[in-house]
């Protein structure tokens, strides 16, 4: 109850209802009885499983993410997968003059988390350089979010899949970061994910000319991050960049790792 008014418990579903092989759903990580049960339960029985028997699953036996190191701080950190995260963006204000009238284009990513041997890596791609917008600029698997997408989740993957071949069973979503804008106008909610080590991506070529890795500990490293100034028709601006041998990794990809490496330290 908060100020007199009863706050309704979401569904855990995110929309991803395909059953892994031990019968549960791979979205909502509850399993047929379960997902029937859900309606019989009262208030304090929801909100146990919100706070206490998914997120103690999400890094279960058999998850992608039991292989994150300190995993539990980073679904501190992010936003939860059941709820997309409102707001017109962390970084509206300082746009506020340099962007057109009326709502922003919705756009969703994909900030793939990739556990391995030598630590845990981010999977970023650089676009072919022919594009007209963001031609040869590195950034997250994704894109506009369409009409039948139900969430920036489902964008996110079917952006994924489209873009790098992203098979579903390659990957589990984890939470939301905030949503940011660009100066292009799109308001982009990214959605941090665990893609599994065996998972090889197919460049689409009209889109993707490389996919690549970064350590993920380099761009959580403060003194890897640096303001640069840019000039935007005419105007001076200030953006991020992170220095990464044979790639600039700029703008909206830094912002977010920023956004990232901020809701990591204010969970520490």
């Amino acid at each position: 109850m908060i100020d007199g008014v009863r706050r309704a418990i979401p569904s855990p579903c995110i929309g991803i209802c395909s059953l892994d092989a031990a019968g549960r759903c791979r979205g909502c990580l509850r399993d047929g009885n379960e997902i029937a049960g859900w309606l019989c339960m009262n208030d304090a029985q929801r909100e146990q499983w919100m706070q206490d028997v998914l997120p103690s699953r999400v890094l279960g036996a058999g998850s992608l993410a039991t292989a994150l190191p300190d995993g539990e701080r980073l679904l501190r950190a992010l936003n939860p997968l059941h709820t997309a995260p409102s707001g017109a963006g962390w970084n509206r204000d300082e746009l506020a003059d340099l962007l057109p009238p009326g709502p922003p284009a919705e756009a969703a990513v994909l900030v793939g988390l990739v556990p391995r041997a030598q630590g845990v890596q981010v999977l970023l791609t650089r676009r072919t350089e022919h594009l007209r917008s963001h031609g040869g600029q590195v950034g997250f698997p994704g894109g506009r979010i369409e009409p039948g997408d139900r969430n920036p989740l489902m964008a996110a993957l079917r952006e994924s899949r489209e873009e790098i071949a992203l098979p579903p069973e390659q990957v589990q979503a984890l939470g939301y970061l905030d949503p940011f804008v660009t100066i292009s106008h799109y308001r982009v909610t990214p959605v941090v994910a665990v893609i599994a080590p065996a998972f090889v991506p197919v460049p689409q070529p009209a889109e993707v000319a490389e996919v690549f890795e970064v350590p993920l500990a380099f761009l959580m490293d403060p003194d890897n991050l640096r303001q640069v100034e840019i000039d935007h028709r005419g105007r001076i601006r200030h953006v991020l960049e992170y220095s990464w041998p044979g790639q600039r990794i700029w703008g909206a990809t830094a912002a977010i790792l920023y956004n990232l490496r901020r809701r990591l330290e204010q969970n520490a």
